[in-house]
């Protein structure tokens, strides 16, 4: 990819909107545009946390393995979103993994030392990695309390509303999620298990309040989702 090319991707991601022209091209020539078949991993635990990831194309899971060997997905990533920036804080291994879903991923990969040249620099993107690492202790905060004050089926429910209300598209008075997500991926998300999702989306289908194949989720009335 070429140089232009690079400057115009990397434009778009919000963590780059107020960097300089003269920042945006030294990004361009230290970042790596890569490639992940699907299903493939980004990085595993162990690996050193020297580099941070931007997502372009595709859709990756966080995750970590249990003692006995069961997945807990963290995440789900999307394109323009920024990971593996722990080495930023001092994480010198990684923790958990990153893994392409059913498609092919597209991302840039960026040094950490790089990253902190720009961090030193511009402090508009000093302020902003603040309020992601923010935002981020407080979702893992609110799914730590969601884990241990309220039940599966609530759980699962409170997954599909904010899936709607972050990725969902309107048709109509429905709302339409697009999402790559096998039953047991939502299972591993929501601390739950397969056989629980599948029981949930069945109860809620069968009372006309969703509608569901492998790749859609449509709920008919959000505000009568709960």
């Amino acid at each position: 990819m070429d140089n232009t090319s690079q400057i115009t991707l990397l434009r778009q991601f919000p963590l780059f909107e107020n960097i300089t022209v003269e920042e945006l091209s030294f990004l361009a020539k230290v970042t790596e545009y890569k490639i992940k078949s699907k299903y493939n991993f980004l990085y595993l635990p162990g690996e050193a946390s020297d580099r941070i990831l931007f997502l372009v194309k595709g859709t990756v899971k966080i995750g970590t393995h249990s003692n006995d060997g069961k997945e807990i997905i963290k995440s789900i990533l999307h394109p323009l979103a920024m990971f593996g920036e722990l080495g930023i804080v001092g994480e010198e291994e990684r923790q958990d993994f990153a893994k392409a879903m059913n498609e092919e991923v597209h991302y840039y990969s960026l040094k950490v030392s790089d990253f902190q040249k720009i961090m030193q620099a511009n402090s508009h993107v000093a302020n902003k990695i603040l309020l992601l690492m923010g935002s981020r202790l407080r979702k893992a905060e609110s799914r730590l309390e969601s884990l241990i004050f309220k039940d599966a089926r609530t759980r699962i429910i409170d997954f599909i509303r904010d899936s709607a209300i972050t990725r969902g598209r309107k048709v109509g008075f429905e709302m339409l999620v697009k999402h790559s997500l096998t039953q047991q991926d939502i299972a591993n998300i929501t601390g739950t298990s397969r056989q629980t999702v599948t029981s949930v989306l069945n109860e809620l289908k069968k009372s006309n309040l969703i509608f569901f194949n492998r790749r859609t989720i449509l709920i008919r009335d959000l505000a009568k989702l709960a």
